[in-house]
Order: C-alpha cells, then sequence, then structure tokens
C-alpha cells in the first residue's frame, strides 16, 4: 500500500507495470449494488429477528463441514502459498476498506469457478482453473468480485442456495415438498443472477482496469484463446441476444436463465459497461458514495422505489421483443391479440404496408 491513500499494484509479472488504484474509505455495499439486490438485502436486513432466525437455521446447514473440508482438502491463501492471490486479496479489502480479510482457499478443479460462502464468516474458493485461465489484473477483478460478496453479506445467501438446492434434489420424491423447495431455490436463484451483476461491480471498483474486467469475462466463456477473441465483438453478441430473435426466444431465453445461478457471460460484461459508464460509477471514483455509517438510517421504502425505477426502465429501454410488447401495452398500444400473433411468428419483422383503397369503377 502507498502513503497517500491509493492501493498499489507493485507485483507485476513484467507485463502489467505497477499503477496506483484508488480506495474507498467506508464505503457501503450500497454503492455499487445492482438496484435488485440492493432493495432485496435493506429488506432482509431491516426484518426483525432476521439474525436470529438464521442463525438457528446454521446450526442445520453444513458449514463447519464445508470449512473443515477446505482447510484438509484445498490450499489456503497465505503469505507462503499462491502469495500473489494473498495479495490481491489483501489489496482488495483495503481498497473496499473490509476490516477483516476472509480465509480464502484454491481447490483443484479445472473448471474456472470462484465463491463466497459462510453464514458466520465468509470463505472465498477459487478453483485451479480460474487461477490458471487468467492473467494479473484479470484475476484481481476477481478476487475483487468476490471481496464484494462478502462486504455485501451475500455469502450468507448463497449457503442457504447451496444447501436447499442439495435439499431439493435429497427430496425430488416427494411432490409437493419439492415444489415448495424449488420455489425458495428459484427465487433465491433470481436474486442471486443480480448479486452477481454487483459483485462484477466490485471487482471494477477493486481492479479499476475495464478492459481486463471484460477479459476474465471473455475467458471465462472462451477459453484461453485471447488472441482469437474480441471485447467489441464479445459486447456484440450480447447487442444481439438482446435484440434478436422473436418472442419464442424471448420464452426460450426465460426458460434457459431459470437454472442458473449466475447470468450468462455477454450479459454481465454489456451490463458491466455500461456501469462503467454511468454517472453513479464516476460519482464513486469521485469519491461521492454512501458509508456504511449510513445503512442504519437506509429507507426500505426508497430502495424498492429505485428498484422499481430501474426495472421500468429496463423495460422501455428493452430491446428484447417479450419487453418491447409489455412497454408498448403500458404504455396503451392496442391490439393485444394481433401482437403476441406476429411476435410468435416473427416479431421483430415489421408488418407488411397496407394497400391504399383503389377507386372502384362504376358499374356498367
Amino acid at each position: 500500500m502507498s502513503d497517500d491513500g491509493h492501493a498499489q499494484n507493485g507485483h507485476g509479472d513484467g507485463s502489467v507495470p505497477s499503477r496506483q488504484r484508488r480506495r474507498f474509505p467506508g464505503i457501503s455495499s450500497r454503492a455499487y449494488e445492482h438496484p435488485a439486490d440492493r432493495s432485496a438485502l435493506v429488506a432482509l436486513r431491516k426484518l426483525s429477528g432476521f439474525d436470529t432466525v438464521f442463525k438457528a437455521l446454521s446450526g442445520l446447514l453444513p458449514e463447519r463441514s464445508l470449512r473443515l473440508l477446505f482447510l484438509s482438502d484445498s490450499v489456503r491463501v497465505s503469505d507462503q502459498q499462491f502469495a500473489h492471490l494473498n495479495d490481491m486479496l489483501r489489496d482488495a479489502c483495503y481498497i473496499l476498506d473490509l476490516e477483516k480479510v476472509p480465509p480464502m482457499y484454491v481447490t483443484q478443479d479445472p473448471q474456472p469457478n470462484a465463491m463466497c460462502i459462510g453464514l458466520d464468516e465468509p470463505i472465498i474458493v477459487v478453483s485451479t482453473g480460474l487461477v490458471e485461465l487468467l492473467d494479473e489484473e484479470e484475476m484481481r477483478a476477481v478476487v475483487g468480485h468476490e471481496v464484494g460478496h462478502a462486504l455485501s453479506g451475500h455469502s450468507v445467501y448463497r449457503t442457504i442456495l447451496l444447501f436447499l438446492t442439495s435439499l431439493a434434489l435429497r427430496v425430488a420424491w416427494i411432490p409437493l415438498g419439492n415444489l415448495a423447495i424449488m420455489a425458495i431455490v428459484t427465487a433465491l436463484r433470481e436474486w442471486f443472477r443480480k448479486s452477481e451483476l454487483s459483485a462484477d461491480r466490485a471487482g471494477l471498483l477493486v481492479g479499476q482496469d475495464l478492459r481486463a474486467s471484460m477479459r476474465g469475462l471473455m475467458k471465462i466463456a472462451g477459453g484461453n484463446h485471447l488472441h482469437e477473441m474480441n471485447v467489441d465483438a464479445f459486447l456484440q453478441q450480447a447487442e444481439e441476444y438482446e435484440s434478436g430473435g422473436d418472442l419464442r426466444d424471448s420464452v426460450l431465453k426465460i426458460l434457459n436463465v431459470l437454472p442458473r445461478s449466475h447470468p450468462f457471460t455477454t450479459v454481465r460484461a454489456a451490463e458491466l459497461k455500461k456501469w462503467a459508464e454511468s454517472r453513479d460509477h464516476q460519482r464513486i471514483m469521485d469519491g461521492h458514495y454512501p458509508r456504511r455509517s449510513e445503512d442504519k438510517d437506509t429507507s426500505v421504502s426508497d430502495s424498492f422505489r429505485e428498484s422499481a425505477a430501474h426495472y421500468a426502465d429496463h423495460v422501455k429501454s428493452s430491446k428484447d421483443p417479450l419487453m418491447k410488447l409489455v412497454s408498448d401495452l403500458a404504455g396503451g398500444a392496442g391490439d393485444l391479440g394481433g401482437r403476441v400473433r406476429r411476435g410468435f411468428d416473427g416479431f421483430t419483422s415489421p408488418p407488411p404496408p397496407k394497400t391504399p383503397p383503389q377507386d372502384t369503377p362504376d358499374a356498367e
């Protein structure tokens, strides 16, 4: 760390020069949280007895077993083991002003993956596949992403999601029991997909290198063939995904994403780029952001209004055929039946122009 309040990257591999990055003393996770993620977390934190309920539930969850598993069968990051990851972890906690550095483990798994779990205290786990795939600046964004999860308290809900998903598999033979659990799992997955967008923003605040964040997402999608890929073309895929197709494709998009805990990678890249170019991001970089000391005064109703406004703006600006239909209907457009019929037969194609009426000659 440098003495002027900036974190300094002094662990370059020769290709990445050392540089200074801004830190954010006392920053609240509300500064970077996606509106839907933020409103859900604020509401949960305000519930009377919420902490008591979850501490009671923690007795049912295999958290101690998970901690022992990683301690016994993974490599704990430290000054002696994966020292470069340890430097990144401490640096990320310094930038986001997270007082207690969570333990971090590297586990043998060829699939590139990372997670932050734990009820009492968060722990961060990264796979060997991810460590081998990403360069230093890309990995820095990932570590910042996981520290963002820790600062937001996401690890609690992620642990519950893992537990309930496992439980749903065990009781799949009980029709009603499985349906009830899967309803909760589906709702948690929808929340968690939004929380991933929040953590991507935290990763950008830590790494402060948008291109590195983009490269990391692109590599997760396409592997370690960076010379064969292009960030702009990758973002164009997100544009095509959002605006292409008809109503049938819109329905398929919803069905495809429901079982996932993470948004699609191109969507994450596009969302992060949009936020990086926003006034909200610039204000944070200028030092104007909500502080943790103000969290207790946060209004639940204000958070829900912000979330509702975000979704309303999303529907209005979306190029997705289904979202355009919803927006048009909300704006008072008629002919619902005709719009839906055309939607399932090529919604994006404009209807054929009407032939102007011709004068009918007088009968002889």
